[in-house]
């Protein structure tokens, strides 16, 4: 029997995410917008060698449920379990993301250096710009070495609308007001 990759779609104040997942957990969470989508999603099928089904599951469900309780500033965590799909060093930093508070931002050069490599910047910021599960994995928290904001796969106007209502700074109720 092959392994079930759930695929659905999830509305947010920042426009429509796709959504996969399996029985373990979330393997992405990515905005409609992005043009590389259907590939990334047929990438993942591949790698879990798996039957992709339009449809819910348990973790579709929980995530749908506590991205709504994100976006409404009552979750500051994200409980749902998650498949990560990548090298071991990409894991190493999308595990280091899920550890940045929420309402908190670090620099690529702060969270390479808390990675044990001071060097590794860039390689840190493509392990970032490859997270498949956004949101949940806060990359969106990471900025540029002068501090600005830079490198979104969502759009540098969707992260300023994450940080904003994080930091809940005259956040609007969605993006698109």
């Amino acid at each position: 029997m092959s392994l079930i990759l759930v695929h659905t779609k999830v509305e947010t104040p920042i426009g429509e995410m796709d959504l996969l997942a399996t029985d373990r957990g979330i393997c992405l969470l990515e905005f409609d917008v992005r043009t590389d989508l259907d590939e990334e999603i047929e990438s993942i099928r591949k790698d879990f060698d798996a039957v992709l089904q339009i449809g819910e599951n348990r973790h579709t469900l929980e995530l749908k449920k506590q991205l709504k309780e994100y976006f409404e500033l009552k979750r500051k965590v994200f409980s749902v379990p998650t498949v990560l799909i990548g090298t071991d060093f990409q894991k190493k930093v999308w595990t280091d993301l899920k550890k940045i508070p929420f309402g908190s931002t670090v620099t690529y050069k702060e969270q390479s250096e808390k990675l044990g490599d001071v060097k590794a910047i860039r390689a840190v910021a493509k392990a970032n710009g490859s997270n498949k599960i956004a949101i949940v994995i806060p990359c969106h928290r990471v900025l540029g070495s002068d501090g600005k904001l830079t490198g979104y796969a969502g759009g540098i106007d969707r992260k300023r609308f994450l940080l904003n209502l994080e930091r809940n700074e005259n956040a609007p109720k969605d993006l698109f007001n």
